[in-house]
């Protein structure tokens, strides 16, 4: 049996760190030029600026679908790499790249009829609506382009291979940092189109990714073949029954962001505004274990496959142990400059002590957050998406709300902070447990 990229054979530690560095780099890139893409809307004027943040929960939504189906790709074919089915690997890869570039079009289409009136409901005034209209009209068009390269690079990490997935994130976003301000601005020939021109110069990255994406699965990794109807439906079912409740678990993120800015919402603005800056340095502290868990998924497949449990979830736990110990060393590095980040993010000065006091105590618990997301990969790995989404929700619903709103109840902002730390101290706390059962049923049933 090939074992490549050493899934299979290889020291665990090496081969976890060997996949999850190139990832992190990957998100970094796309996360950093994001942030470029958002400053040069922003040179437009504040109404471009507002009328990119109306677009975010309809783009996080038709991502998440993506994503979603990349988590059924991963794991099925994680699955088959490690019984050495390759023929059936490239089927799933196929038609799994076809699967969501379809669900995707046909939810751009929709997106496109109901663009008007979707974000009318949202609140956009007149003006800010024409400059979403430009800006939407472009982007659903597009976006089955930005589906072949995430849904590719989903098969090509089952193998094993998380550099070349970072490649092609870094090139799409350097492509997309370059036309940025040449399309926006204008340069040359080229005439200034304004917030049209940011989602022109989007579209084309995403065109670059996706040939660069098609061409390693075709050429190298020879997982692309001619697609059959038949296989298509039967591989469709088995991806969906994963893809679903992948997707729905994406989807409670910009839920509980919801409810929890309605609550703060109580406290004023500052509140709300020092909550969003939160939330964006969380992203970034966060993303070794999102990087982790991306490793993850392939890793306990491809040795589920290979009917080796036991080095599964001895991949799972190492990543678990990891989260704590990793978030810990970061939170007691941020700690001494707690008051200097709330500065970097606003003058306020109600902002700036209530973004404080939340990096006081919530990041203190990332690590256990960390371990329940690396049991939400891993129940997706051993094809228990059933399972994955209900942790989504116990995070949500029995953790974070209720510790959050007693919390709230009891010292209002700086309660609802350490209230959402407690809260992931209990939800890590249990995963912990509920993976150390899980673990003893699955050897327990081999032997």
């Amino acid at each position: 049996m090939q074992d490549k990229h050493g899934l299979l054979t290889g020291s665990i530690p090496l081969v976890l760190r060997q996949m999850t560095v190139p990832m992190t780099f990957g998100m970094v890139a796309i996360f950093l030029f994001n942030l470029v893409d958002t400053f040069f809307v922003s040179m437009l004027g504040t109404q471009a600026l507002a009328a990119i943040s109306f677009t975010f929960p309809v783009t996080f939504i038709i991502n998440s679908i993506t994503m979603g189906i990349g988590i059924g790709i991963s794991t099925q074919i994680g699955y088959l790499m490690g019984r050495a089915k390759n023929n059936n690997a490239s089927s799933i890869a196929t038609h799994g790249i076809l699967l969501a570039v379809v669900i995707v079009s046909l939810a751009s289409m929709l997106g496109l009829i109901t663009l008007k009136p979707l974000f009318i409901a949202l609140g956009a005034e007149p003006d800010t609506l024409l400059m979403i209209h430009q800006y939407m009209s472009i982007w659903y068009c597009a976006v089955p382009l930005l589906v072949i390269p995430m849904a590719g690079n989903s098969v090509i990490r089952a193998t094993g291979d998380t550099k070349t997935p970072a490649k092609i994130m870094i090139l799409s976003g350097v492509i997309n940092g370059v036309l940025d301000p040449i399309f926006i601005f204008g340069f040359g020939p080229i005439p200034a189109l304004g917030i049209k021109g940011a989602a022109l110069a989007s579209a084309i990255s995403w065109l670059g990714a996706s040939c660069y994406a098609v061409y390693i699965l075709l050429k190298r990794e020879k997982l692309i073949i001619m697609p059959n109807v038949n296989s298509f439906w039967r591989d469709s079912s088995k991806l969906l029954k994963i893809s679903i409740p992948a997707t729905l678990s994406n989807t409670l993120i910009p839920i509980s962001g919801a409810i929890f800015i309605a609550v703060l919402s109580q406290y004023g603005t500052e509140a709300v505004a020092a909550f969003g800056a939160a939330q964006r340095i969380e992203s970034i502290l966060l993303l070794v274990l999102m990087s982790l868990t991306s490793a993850l998924t392939p890793f306990i497949a491809q040795n589920m496959g290979a009917n080796n449990p036991s080095r599964s979830f001895a991949g799972l736990f190492m990543g678990m142990r990891f989260a704590i110990i990793f978030q810990t060393i970061i939170f007691l590095m941020i700690v001494p400059l707690s008051s200097y980040i709330a500065s970097l993010f606003s003058q306020d000065g109600n902002v700036k002590t209530f973004l404080w006091q939340y990096l006081l105590c919530v990041p203190l618990s990332y690590g256990f957050q960390g371990v329940m997301m690396m049991l939400v990969s891993g129940l997706n790995a051993l094809k228990k998406p059933i399972n994955a989404f209900l942790w989504s929700c116990a995070r949500l619903f029995i953790f974070m709300l209720p510790c959050a709103l007693i919390g709230s109840f009891l010292h209002q902002v700086s309660g609802l902070f350490l209230g959402i730390a407690v809260a992931n101290i209990l939800g890590g706390i249990t995963s912990y447990c509920y993976a150390i059962k899980l673990r003893r049923t699955h050897l327990s049933s081999e032997d």
